[in-house]
C-alpha cells in the first residue's frame, strides 16, 4: 500500500530526494579520503616527527658526551631517554612529566617543536652551548657540536675535547674508522675558527 502511495509523490520530489543523497554519500567521501591524505597535524605528534625529535636528542646527547639510555622503563613508566649518571628522565609525554616529577627522579620535558639542541637549558646540570651565532656556517657548528664545545671555544679547549672525544672511537680502542675520521675532520674545522691565535698543522697525537 506504501508503495503505491511513493508513485504518487511528484517526480521533481522523488528526483530531489535521490540527487541529495548522492551528493551526501560524495562529500561524505571527499572527507574520509582528505582525512587520510592529508592528516591533521594538531591532534599529536606524528611518528616522523617523534622520530625526528629522537634523532635530535641522540645527536645531542653525543656531543655533550652525555651517557644516555633511550626507551627506557622507569618504575614501569616508560620514558624516551634516561641517563643514568645523573638520575634524568627525558620525556615528551606531559603526562609522563607531571608522573616522574614528584619523584627523586629529575623529569625534563621535551616538546616536538623544540629544536634538540636547546635540551641543554633544561638540564640539571651545566652543559656546553652548542647553539651558534648567525655568522657561524653549518659545517663549523656541526664541527664544534661533535667534539662537544660551545662554537666560541678556544684552541686548548679544542685540543683537549679533541683527544677525549678519539680516544673513544679510536679503531684501536674498539671504535670505528668512520667515527675516528668524522672526530678528525671536527677538530681540522674547529681549530680553524677557534678563537686562539695559535696555529697549528698536525692533530695532537693521540697515543
Amino acid at each position: 500500500m506504501q508503495s503505491d502511495q511513493v508513485w504518487f509523490l511528484p517526480w521533481w520530489l522523488v528526483v530531489g530526494v535521490f540527487a541529495g543523497l548522492v551528493v551526501a554519500v560524495l562529500i561524505a567521501g571527499v572527507f574520509v579520503a582528505g582525512s587520510r591524505l592529508f592528516p591533521d597535524e594538531r591532534r599529536g605528534p606524528t611518528a616522523g616527527g617523534e622520530t625526528r625529535k629522537r634523532a635530535e636528542i641522540r645527536r645531542y646527547l653525543g656531543a655533550i658526551d652525555e651517557e644516555f639510555v633511550e626507551s627506557y622503563e622507569l618504575s614501569g613508566t616508560p620514558i624516551e631517554f634516561y641517563l643514568p649518571k645523573r638520575d634524568v628522565a627525558i620525556t615528551f609525554d606531559a603526562r609522563v612529566f607531571f608522573r616522574i616529577e614528584p619523584t627523586a627522579t629529575h623529569a625534563v620535558l621535551v616538546e616536538h617543536e623544540m629544536p634538540g639542541v636547546h635540551l641543554g637549558r633544561r638540564l640539571p646540570f651545566e652543559t656546553p652551548d652548542l647553539t651558534a651565532g648567525p655568522d657561524t656556517d653549518e659545517p663549523t657548528r656541526t664541527a664544534f657540536a661533535v667534539l662537544g664545545l660551545p662554537t666560541d671555544a678556544s684552541r686548548a679547549e679544542v685540543r683537549a675535547a679533541y683527544r677525549r672525544k678519539v680516544k673513544r672511537v679510536h679503531p684501536d680502542h674498539g671504535g670505528d674508522s668512520e667515527s675516528f675520521n668524522r672526530v678528525k675532520t671536527a677538530y681540522t674545522v674547529a681549530r680553524e675558527h677557534a678563537s686562539e691565535s695559535e696555529a697549528e698543522t698536525t692533530p695532537p697525537s693521540t697515543a
